[in-house]
């Protein structure tokens, strides 16, 4: 048997490559190279000596804005100013509440489905509640509030509800606010975030931190973010908290109250008779006074001084003369920083002009309008969801045989603003209905006003007046008698060019004549054709545009003439055409038209 070689010697391998040292990396400090001016260290370096380029969750650490937050409030509520602007604007978002106008299908659901919600809102206070939040955002910057049921509520069947709730009480008990929940979750200051960047819970403390009563203020419960709404404006990507609107506005405020305590100050030592005894004469000449001797002068008294002595008293020039300037410029920046136009801030229009009111008013609607979206994507499109859920349940409360409410639009009603200039903005209105640029819905909405609501209104109220007789502008109990036409040599009304013309006798015949028909008959014209016959038929002057839309009429619907019924005696006279062209006036009011535009043009 072969013996087994032994193995080879291992002396041949190669010897393992000698370990090499740690390369050193040298940091050479390069100098600033950027054409930047703000980027250059000059000697206003130290204006930027708190500048940081921490991230948006290190920048706004508990510390720092409960610093922030409680300094707003101490404003809030010492400043005449920042209270006065925190309730503009939360009056000018929020007004009497919002309204919803539904869109599911059916007319008739649409408008219950929204008078349940609406007694449901006012119920709970909901407006108040988002007044309340709308001011806690400016001041804390940030607003939540806990969906619950409240099972002592009085809302027919429906408990839900909200709780408004503190900036101070979404925190998290434990000081390790860097402590990770897990491999793909983790904490920040009261809200737990997973992977995606979600928030999945609160950690809501369930005392105050500044309550009279320290219980539970270190223990928190666990609220899903389902039932939680968070209202702020970040910033800075990556932010979940958020921090006071007024933060950039805090030492402006104190450094305005501090100059009117100056002018103050000022105002008392001049109002004192604070004075300096002095002496121009002689040393040898004046009776001996004590160096910064104090002379007490009561009230309602003249003194004498001693011989050789004179008095002059202080002067409280500055800083008054410039106090009305430089609260104005203080009072301006803060207005800005929160997003307001100086004469809502200040309550003062006295210095604007038609044109500034109105484009500062177009810029601070635009806010408005900004604010609101966030506030309905964020809160009111929750609570209405929540809301429907338990409608749904409650008997009869909401109609059936409607499609799945996954199918349904809706749109939220605000209060409207009113415009600087009702008759140009009425006469906007109308030139872009006009041009089919606009709605009545839209333009009804910009009002705070739904549409339909708004449009049966006035059709009861049009029928109404029907019956009674009445057109729009007549009194009670009041005959309107139209004056004589004036008339010149040749017997026809003066068609002098004028302000308004006045309908001739027999173009008021003619439109009397239009409305009876109207009533008798029931058809012809439009609600327009009927205005116009009650204007001519009372003898009200006509403006120059009125003339040229009823000469635009006449042309258009001179074929009428064509049709059957036009004349009398043929069949289904009147027709349609035939009492709408009374109601305009008839033959009369096309000639009286056309011999106005004739002397307009000549």
């Amino acid at each position: 048997m072969a013996k087994r070689q032994a193995p080879k010697g291992r002396s041949g391998r190669k010897a393992a490559p000698a370990r090499r040292a740690p390369r050193s990396v040298a940091i050479v400090k390069q100098p600033v190279r950027a054409r930047y001016d703000a980027a250059q260290t000059s000697d206003d370096s130290r204006h930027w000596a708190n500048a940081d380029s921490l991230s948006a969750q290190a920048a706004l650490v508990p510390e720092v804005r409960r610093i922030i937050r409680n300094r707003a409030r101490y404003e809030r509520a010492n400043s005449a100013y920042v209270h006065g602007i925190c309730t503009t604007k939360s009056n000018d978002l929020v007004g009497t509440g919002p309204r919803i106008l539904l869109a599911t299908g059916n007319a008739e659901a649409d408008r219950s489905i929204a008078r349940a919600w609406f007694d449901w809102s006012w119920r709970v206070r909901l407006a108040d509640k988002l007044r309340v939040a709308c001011e806690a955002k400016i001041v804390d910057g940030e607003a939540f509030a806990m969906l619950f049921t409240n099972r002592a509520a009085d809302t027919r069947g429906v408990t839900l509800d909200l709780r408004l709730v503190e900036a101070d009480q979404i925190a998290t008990p434990s000081l390790d606010y860097l402590q990770a929940l897990g491999p793909d979750g983790s904490l920040v200051d009261g809200l737990e975030i997973d992977a995606d960047g979600n928030v999945t819970a609160y950690h809501v403390l369930r005392s105050h931190p500044g309550s009279n009563y320290a219980i539970g203020t270190f223990e928190a419960d666990r609220v899903p973010a389902e039932r939680v709404l968070h209202w702020f404006r970040a910033t800075r990507p990556g932010q979940y908290r958020g921090v006071s609107e007024l933060a950039c506005c805090l030492r402006l405020c104190g450094n305005m109250r501090r100059y009117t305590e100056a002018v103050i100050r000022a105002a008392e030592i001049a109002a004192d008779l604070a004075a300096f005894v002095h002496s121009n004469s002689p040393a040898a000449t004046v009776d001996e006074v004590d160096p910064f001797a104090a002379i007490e002068i009561e009230k309602g008294t003249l003194t004498t001084l001693p011989e050789g002595w004179d008095v002059s008293q202080l002067k409280a020039e500055q800083p008054t003369n410039t106090h009305q300037a430089f609260t104005r410029t203080i009072l301006g920046e803060i207005a800005r920083g929160v997003n307001l136009p100086y004469h809502k801030a200040a309550f003062d229009a006295s210095s604007y002009n038609y044109s500034s009111a109105r484009l500062d008013s177009q810029l601070h609607d635009l806010n408005v309008r900004v604010e609101r979206d966030e506030l309905e994507r964020t809160w009111l499109d929750r609570i209405f969801r929540e809301w429907l859920d338990e409608a749904l349940l409650v008997p009869g409360l909401i109609p059936a045989g409607l499609p799945s409410a996954s199918a349904w639009n809706w749109s939220w009603v605000w209060d409207g603003h009113d415009g600087v200039d009702p008759v140009k903005d009425a006469n906007a209105t109308e030139t872009k209905l006009a041009t089919l640029t606009t709605s009545l819905a839209a333009e009804y909405a910009r009002q705070g006003k739904q549409w339909d609501v708004e449009l049966r209104q006035i059709a009861a109220e049009r029928q109404l007046m029907d019956e009674l007789g009445l057109s729009l502008g007549d009194r009670p109990a009041q005959v309107v008698v139209p004056p004589a036409d004036p008339v010149n040599a040749a017997g026809e009304p003066d068609l002098e060019a004028a302000d308004s013309y006045r309908p001739t006798a027999e173009m008021r015949s003619e439109a009397e004549r239009g409305l009876a028909w109207r009533r008798e008959f029931g058809r012809g014209g439009t609600p327009v054709g009927v205005a116009r016959a009650r204007d001519i038929a009372n003898g009200r002057p006509l403006s120059l545009d009125t003339v040229e839309r009823m000469a635009s009429y006449f042309a258009r619907h001179e074929i009428d003439k064509q049709g059957q019924g036009w004349s009398q005696g043929e069949d289904g006279y009147p027709s349609a055409g035939r009492i709408a062209w009374a109601l305009w006036g008839g033959d009369a009011g096309r000639s009286f038209v056309n011999r106005i535009l004739d002397e307009v043009d000549a």
